[in-house]
């Protein structure tokens, strides 16, 4: 008889090498997403490539449900129960990172944030329509090197009298625009430029300070971490001032340097907003895929009404436009 059951140990043996393969497959895919979730878990950034992997950790999603899959092909059902408790930590972990919650107080102003990455300066052209169709109180500017200032302060000068820049080539150049009245600061030290002010928003000063951190290149985690961490201070040196920070962090809420900003106290704009996890760079392949590297990150004075990320023409970065209200406390009832 034709396929009958002396036929079956045959076939079985032929299958057995396929289910090893399929099952070490899925191990290898395991063992590298859970390393990352690991160090995720543990509260801490690891080393290259963790960082790196970390500012995709949504995208860990697709190699865990291939590596589910190979499981279920080579019926490896320990490696299953594996690949769904990896499952539900990253899904757990792809819920917004911080509190969400309202101001209290008078509101006293409205505040359009527009944060960009030129690239080199090479997107200044592009910005400038931008600016002028969205008018944004206040406009920070990375990577804006001496010709961006140029062509900035040329077509914008008129509507933004106040500046603060760190006049540097290439990448370390940075500019603060402002409708306010501005008071220059040292700024956060850092080896691309990160300049600082406070801004007189009709008698109410708020702290502005421009983010613009090294990436976390191989070989450079820890000056990543260094940087990261200075911007923290700046946080935590005055808890009671309206804050703005904002700019390229080069981190995710995925980056356990970049939470420890939030722990501050600060609130990211585009978690108030509804648009976390909104990826903003590389611009080629967003939304598709990506990662939110760039943020407006305020302090409890302020309530996030929308944000944006508006595409421009020669940056690998999308823009960040949010709109805030400031918030300043209500004075004791009786007081005359």
């Amino acid at each position: 008889m034709d396929g009958g059951p002396d036929d079956e140990p045959g076939d079985d043996a032929a299958r057995r090498p396929r289910r090893r393969g399929a099952a070490r497959c899925a191990g290898l895919l395991f063992a590298g997403v859970s390393a990352v979730v690991g160090c995720r878990l543990a509260d801490t950034d690891g080393i290259t490539p963790v960082p790196q992997l970390l500012a995709f950790l949504p995208w860990l999603l697709v190699p865990t449900g291939l590596g589910l899959a190979l499981t279920l092909r080579g019926r490896w059902w320990p490696g299953a129960v594996w690949g769904v408790a990896v499952l539900g930590l990253l899904a757990w972990f792809i819920e917004p990172y911080g509190k969400d919650a309202q101001p209290s107080g008078t509101p006293v102003a409205g505040l359009r944030i527009l944060a960009s990455n030129v690239e080199f300066g090479r997107a200044a052209p592009a910005l400038v329509p931008l600016v002028r169709r969205e008018r944004p109180a206040v406009v920070f500017v990375e990577e804006c090197e001496e010709t961006c200032r140029t062509t900035l302060l040329h077509d914008l000068g008129g509507d933004y009298p106040y500046r603060q820049a760190v006049a540097e080539p290439a990448s370390r150049g940075s500019l603060i625009l402002s409708r306010y009245a501005l008071r220059g600061t040292d700024g956060v030290h850092g080896t691309m430029g990160m300049p600082g002010a406070v801004a007189d928003v009709r008698g109410h000063p708020v702290r502005l300070q421009l983010a613009h951190p090294m990436p976390p290149l191989p070989g450079q985690v820890a000056l990543w971490h260094r940087e990261l961490a200075r911007l923290r201070a700046f946080a935590a040196a005055e808890p009671h001032a309206p804050t703005i920070l904002a700019g390229d962090f080069n981190a995710s809420q995925d980056h356990a340097a970049f939470r420890r900003i939030l722990d501050t106290g600060l609130h990211d704009a585009a978690r108030l907003a509804g648009s976390d996890r909104t990826p903003s760079w590389p611009a080629r392949t967003t939304p598709t895929l990506g990662a939110q590297i760039d943020h407006v990150l305020v302090s409890r004075d302020f309530a996030a009404d929308r944000a944006r990320f508006p595409r421009l023409s020669g940056t690998d970065h999308r823009a960040l436009l949010v709109d805030l209200t400031l918030y300043v406390p209500r004075p004791p009832s009786g007081r005359p």
